[in-house]
């Protein structure tokens, strides 16, 4: 009889633990995988791991009451089974994705597991039982930070394996020397310039980018083990940053030719902590180029003229005084078109259906580096009107009649103004749907709080997603005198839209701006 009741516990706390595990490991990978910020999280959502722990104490209760091991045994087989029940895999925006860092993590979990099963169980079988399920309960309440243990056993592995990926790619980069590589980096623009310039290069070229939002080393050598061909002439490597070093550790990679710097600004403060920080790691880009590269530069902002270089370089601005100057802009809800004055004073006109003044800067951005790589600018007037809105960027699309502006992937404050500023374009009752921006240290409620005060004179109705992210924002949203009643504070982002939905419009079309859609993790 104890010997079933045993096998059933263990049954059960295998299961308990196992479902706590796995809720673990898809918070530690969109933490990436970094043991500070996963442990900053926990820290800070501990609140969320309520359940698991009262589930931990009742079961160490039941332990340690003066009852027979019988008892114990069934008292912790319900709570194990209770476990399961709160462990349940919730329906994620991202789901878990099980790479083979995952599997192997999740490898190294499960010998824990074992050995914590095997261990008392051996020792203790004919004496003292209860001591089994003790080390059970222990084991299940620790289990949120197996995770980080199966992670810093692995280490070695895993630096060892990305060195030879690391190898790997440079090998084949080298296999390779009349490709010419081109770093794009940038605090806000990387990604809609990477894109533009893929499509512009391909007037001349045949050309391999990093896909969607591939910046990092390991995201980057996977496209170049996997995509690049012999027959490329030109490789466009995104290039994100986090932390201090993170564009030299690309750079050491890849070694690009040239380089665009779209933007510097307060975006991932909390792992940079200021912005100097900030400025040195984007012109860590710079720093890499030969002496025969060549830099572009956002003439505009005001971050990347302070930090200036003494390198050679190519501006682009609005209005400005650069190499590459746009004027006579013309935004409508239907596109945008713009005209071109170099600095030698050749003029072309172009037109897009992308909207936005900031989509022309980062048009004449991939403009300035197309023409000094041999492109005229009467050959690239037919690509610009090819250009696509990049994914969940002010990608417009219809739905049941209601006009959405998917800006989902951006979570800066000068994106939140080109949204504003796209958003405000449009005829219609206008509606922003936004959890706000994360990322930010310390100026991330000052941040949020301006963006509630630039939404109040654009938005009609104003839709805050999380009770917590919130708070700033309406705040900005009152100093404007904005109505309060036009205010909606939803948990989810499911929750928002449905609610939109659902509201009158007063006869007008409903412009829905869907600015930032942040993961699970916040």
């Amino acid at each position: 009889m104890l010997i079933a009741l045993l096998i059933i516990t263990t049954v059960l706390y295998v299961a308990g633990f196992t479902l706590s595990l796995i809720d673990s490991m898809h918070f530690f990978q969109l933490n990436s995988y970094r043991f500070d910020t996963h442990t900053k999280w926990i820290r800070e959502n501990f609140f969320r791991f309520t359940p698991h722990f009262i589930v931990s104490v009742i079961i160490l209760i039941a332990v340690v009451l003066p009852i027979k091991i019988e008892a114990k045994a069934i008292c912790c087989s319900i709570l194990f089974a209770l476990s399961c029940i709160i462990e349940k895999p919730k329906k994620a925006k991202k789901p878990l994705v099980y790479t083979a860092r995952v599997k192997r993590m999740l490898v190294t979990a499960a010998v824990l597991l074992a050995v914590s099963i095997a261990v008392p169980n051996i020792i203790y079988i004919k004496e003292k039982q209860s001591v089994i399920l003790l080390v059970y309960a222990l084991v299940y309440t620790l289990s949120i930070f197996a995770v980080l243990l199966a992670n810093l056993i692995n280490k070695p592995i895993e630096l060892s394996i990305n060195r030879h990926y690391i190898n790997d790619a440079k090998r084949i980069l080298a296999e390779c020397p009349d490709l010419t590589i081109i770093g794009v980096t940038g605090s806000y623009g990387k990604t809609s310039v990477k894109y533009y310039l893929n499509t512009l290069l391909r007037a001349k070229y045949n050309v391999l980018m990093t896909p969607e939002s591939y910046n990092t080393p390991m995201g980057v050598v996977k496209t170049i083990r996997g995509s690049l061909k012999a027959t490329h002439e030109i490789f466009i490597c995104e290039m994100g940053a986090k932390w201090v070093g993170d564009i030299k550790e690309l750079c050491d990679i890849v070694h690009p030719n040239h380089g665009i710097i779209t933007s510097i600004g307060p975006q991932h403060l909390e792992s940079f902590k200021t912005l100097d920080a900030v400025k040195n790691t984007k012109f860590e880009l710079a720093d890499a180029l030969p002496k025969d590269g060549m830099l572009f530069l956002n003439g505009d902002d005001r971050n990347i003229k302070d930090h200036g270089t003494n390198r050679p370089a190519f501006t682009y601005s609005i209005g400005g005084d650069a190499d590459y100057t746009a004027f006579d802009i013309s935004v409508s809800d239907r596109g945008t078109t713009f005209s071109v004055r170099t600095r030698d004073g050749e003029v072309q006109q172009y037109s897009t259906r992308l909207i936005g003044r900031h989509n022309v800067l980062n048009i004449i951005g991939a403009i300035a580096v197309c023409h000094q790589m041999g492109i005229s600018l009467a050959a690239l007037k037919g690509q610009v009107r090819k250009l696509e809105g990049v994914p969940h960027r002010l990608e417009l699309s219809v739905k049941n009649g209601v006009t959405i502006i998917d800006d989902a992937y951006n979570s800066n404050p000068s994106g939140t103004k080109a949204a504003l500023e796209a958003l405000s374009l449009f005829d219609g009752y206008k509606i922003l749907v936004t959890p706000g921006m994360v990322e930010l240290g310390e100026k991330q409620n000052e941040l949020n709080r301006e963006f509630g005060r630039n939404a109040a004179s654009v938005a009609d109705y104003v839709v805050l997603v999380g009770q917590k992210q919130a708070v700033p924002i309406k705040a900005g949203l009152l100093d404007e005198n904005y109505d309060e009643n036009k205010i909606f504070i939803a948990n989810t982002i499911n929750d928002a839209l449905a609610h939109v939905y659902a509201l009158s419009s007063l006869g007008k079309k409903k412009i829905i701006l869907l600015e930032n859609d942040l993961p699970d993790n916040y």
